[in-house]
């Protein structure tokens, strides 16, 4: 069999989403004839889900990375001891810091957070690149793969790839699971000129030497290759969406006497505003619908979400939890008559090209989805598996619309005739999506052929890429 090391800096038990991807790949490159071995990164988890490690694979080699940085211990230990600090004055107000003293500590946190952009490049993870390089070396030395693969971000993973790549002579294909120097998130936003300018010249090296790079649509594709023209040539390109394991579940009705909609996942940098409008003005025009409707929030709380409820005067209908285990949502997605997926907010540049993760685990659920998301790649999935009940998220009457058509349909017992179709959902399941990656990890010509100038760039980033030069 052909082997591959993946590096992944998140891997189980840690439970963060961009973990789901790499373990997918793992779960089923060996029925592709494919052993993979993986390369993460230590013992400290962002969200620690023990759960997750029942579905890797018996007998996958995990390396864990052990790297530490001084800067960012005391910073945690810092940031813990100030959490401990503000739960004490919370149940002794005069200890409460004045406002002048916390405007202070807002700007020092801003200075700080600008010196760490500069600092840490390409990424914070940084530190892990040495030993990773060393672990991937070694594991190359001990069984000779075929390939190398790094999924990002971090990007630093995608440095650590090259570099082993240049000791061991082990080709490398690099992973794009968001789209990075084109779409900046909040860490690179902040990053002085200079530094975004080494992100470039960096990429640039990354991807002249990669043997083949994916990404997760063909308009993320088409930003690339008009800003990395030069060193990204259309046969390296492979198209690979996110996507499920497993089959499409079939749609059971739950038996609760309550409309439930559900949303999983974090909502900090989600549009939902306009939703809970919606909401609103879809209660009022039936104050019936009080005693019949349920909206549950399950994932990071936002303390924006509890004071929109509350002013709009939901608290009765609307509630919110804190994650639970990855093994617990499915049980949450049968127990709901539908799933809600919301997508960043318009201010957030390059928002057309993102589709959350969540997205397609509501598709392997088989339930109706409520899609309150603007133009781009998440309307294009929901639209592509047959979801008609789809709302402009800056439309709080078409909103209010589409609840009404679901909430009807669930009263005449039809909400099965909003369930996306089964055989377009199954385009994304993880078997799918591991044949192609196969094709990119043995240099052969893509499934999906990316054609440049057949899909149009998405609005927000058109002034920063060059001109296609295609008719």
């Amino acid at each position: 069999m052909k082997s591959v090391v993946m590096i992944a800096y998140g891997f189980p038990p840690e439970g963060n989403a961009g973990v789901y991807r790499p373990l997918r790949f793992v779960r089923n490159l060996e029925a592709c004839g494919w052993i993979s071995r993986v390369i993460s990164a230590g013992s400290r988890f962002e969200r620690h889900d023990a759960q997750l490690l029942s579905q890797v694979p018996t007998g996958t080699e995990v390396i864990r990375v052990p790297h530490g940085d001084v800067w960012q211990s005391f910073q945690m230990m810092r940031s813990e001891r100030l959490r401990r600090k503000s739960g004490a004055s919370e149940s002794n107000p005069q200890a409460v810091s004045q406002p002048n003293i916390l405007n202070v500590r807002s700007r020092l946190r801003t200075l700080v957070r600008a010196a760490e952009t500069a600092w840490y490049h390409p990424d914070m993870q940084k530190s892990w690149i040495r030993p990773a390089v060393e672990a991937t070396v070694a594991m190359c030395a001990r069984s000779r793969p075929d390939a190398l693969w790094a999924t990002g971000p971090p990007w630093s993973a995608f440095v650590v790839a090259q570099r082993a790549s240049e000791r061991t002579g082990v080709p490398y294909v690099l992973d794009f699971r968001t789209s990075w120097t084109i779409v900046p998130s909040p860490f690179e936003e902040m990053r002085p000129a200079w530094a975004k300018r080494m992100d470039r010249r960096l990429l640039t090296e990354l991807l002249r030497r990669a043997q083949a790079v994916t990404f997760f649509y063909a308009a993320e594709a088409e930003c690339f290759w008009r800003m990395y023209r030069e060193v990204l040539d259309v046969g390296r390109i492979h198209i690979i969406p996110n996507g499920f394991d497993g089959d499409v579940e079939a749609f059971v009705p739950p038996t609760t006497n309550k409309f439930t909609i559900l949303y999983t996942g974090t909502l900090s940098d989600y549009r939902y505003d306009t939703f809970l409008a919606a909401v609103a003005r879809f209660i009022s025009s039936d104050p019936a619908r009080w005693q019949c409707t349920s909206i549950q929030f399950v994932g990071e709380e936002d303390p924006a979400l509890g004071s929109s409820v509350k002013q709009l005067g939901l608290s009765h209908i609307v509630s919110s939890r804190p994650p639970v285990p990855h093994a617990e949502i499915a049980g949450l997605q049968r127990e709901a008559h539908v799933l809600l997926m919301l997508e960043r907010k318009p201010t957030h540049r390059g928002y057309e090209l993102l589709a959350g993760a969540k997205l397609f685990g509501y598709l392997k659920a088989g339930r109706p989805i409520l899609g309150v998301v603007p133009r781009g790649e998440a309307e294009r999935v929901l639209r592509e598996v047959g979801v008609s009940t789809i709302a402009d998220a800056a439309s709080v009457e078409t909103i209010c619309a589409v609840l009404e058509t679901i909430f009807n349909g669930w009263r005449r017992g039809r909400l099965s005739s909003f369930v996306p179709e089964r055989a377009a959902c199954e385009q994304y399941s993880a078997k799918c999506q591991t044949a192609a990656l196969v094709r990119a990890l043995e240099g052969a010509p893509p499934v999906q052929l990316f054609v440049p100038g057949a899909v149009e760039v998405a609005p927000s980033l058109r002034a920063e890429l060059p001109a296609t030069g295609w008719a």
